[in-house]
């Protein structure tokens, strides 16, 4: 049996948007192993509800909001198991001690350092192109609060300049 084209157009589309769809997740998880993680389930549950999928607007919000829901599942998950040997705290402190040896690039670095969920609104704004709104929708706050979040952000980023290396 034929599969629906919306379901064939979404999961080429998901191709193309791989690459900003796993920003997104290091972002949201700040470990690359995570994200990864993320990055398949999101994708699995695009396609399983993908006739949900409206076709208006972008495809690339609607999976973004995916993805933050599905964090936000993931995380009530881990919350309800008993704590292993670290938390999110730790992984995160693991993910930037490996990253200060690794020397990666220090934007990367900056992003990882920043607390939960404003790394995510930088990288929807001032790299993705969202508007404040789709980006509020995306992540499931009010519009005013991202220019706040925007605004930390930009604090955090000033107040780490001098300690990283110019590049030119």
């Amino acid at each position: 049996m034929r599969q629906p084209v919306t379901t064939i157009d979404i999961r080429r589309d998901l191709v193309g948007l791989l690459p900003r769809l796993r920003r997104f997740a290091m972002t949201l998880a700040g470990d690359a192993a995570a994200a990864d993680d993320l990055v398949q389930a999101v994708c699995q549950r695009a396609v399983a509800k993908s006739p949900q999928w409206s076709g208006e607007g972008r495809l690339e919000s609607w999976i973004y909001t995916l993805a933050r829901q599905q964090w936000s599942d993931d995380g009530r998950r881990r919350k309800a198991r008993p704590a292993s040997k670290g938390n999110v705290t730790d992984i995160r402190d693991a993910a930037r001690d490996r990253a200060a040896v690794a020397d990666t690039d220090a934007i990367h670095r900056m992003l990882a350092e920043m607390p939960e969920g404003i790394s995510s609104v930088f990288l929807l704004v001032a790299v993705e192109g969202h508007t404040y709104q789709q980006t509020a929708d995306i992540m499931g706050i009010s519009a005013g609060s991202v220019p706040a979040q925007l605004a930390a952000a930009r604090l955090h980023f000033a107040s780490h300049a001098d300690d990283h290396p110019h590049r030119y």
